[in-house]
């Protein structure tokens, strides 16, 4: 049984998954979320891909009607499997995938989907740089390189 720490780390996970189906920052959260359940085995992030694939079709085709009802279940779904992952991995291993669990849903668990970090609607002309994220570095060079 997991503990009320590990239980809110999956519910907001599970929250996460929903609230950036379709949003924005989908295909980089996709990704990012496919990493932290594959943990480093190429087969299970395929398989999360494709969970989360089809998490976000069933959300997009959810009626007007139902789509809170569908949004709530797959929330669920996605905490459980997450609450699943947390209850296999040694204290040290469930500790760093808490702390990027907590991470996804600061980024992405609000309503309307990510938080910061996107950049839609613009025109960019000539050489473009763009950073998401936190305490990144990033040096850019245009030019000859001298």
């Amino acid at each position: 049984m997991l503990s009320e720490a590990l239980t809110a780390a999956a519910a907001g996970g599970g929250m996460a998954v929903v609230q950036s189906a379709g949003a924005d920052g989908w295909a980089w959260f996709r990704v990012r979320c496919a990493r932290l359940v594959g943990r480093g085995d190429a087969d299970a992030e395929r398989a999360a891909l494709d969970r989360l694939d089809r998490t976000a079709a069933v959300l997009d085709a959810a009626d007007d009607s139902d789509r809170e009802r569908v949004r709530a279940v797959h929330a669920v779904l996605w905490q459980g499997e997450f609450a699943s992952l947390l209850d296999t991995l040694a204290d040290d291993e469930r500790a760093r995938l808490v702390e990027q669990l907590v991470q996804l849903s600061k980024e992405f668990g609000t309503e309307g989907g990510p938080s910061r970090g996107v950049v839609s609607g613009n025109t960019f002309h000539g050489p473009t740089a763009v950073q998401t994220g936190d305490h990144n570095r990033q040096e850019n060079h245009f030019g000859s390189g001298r």
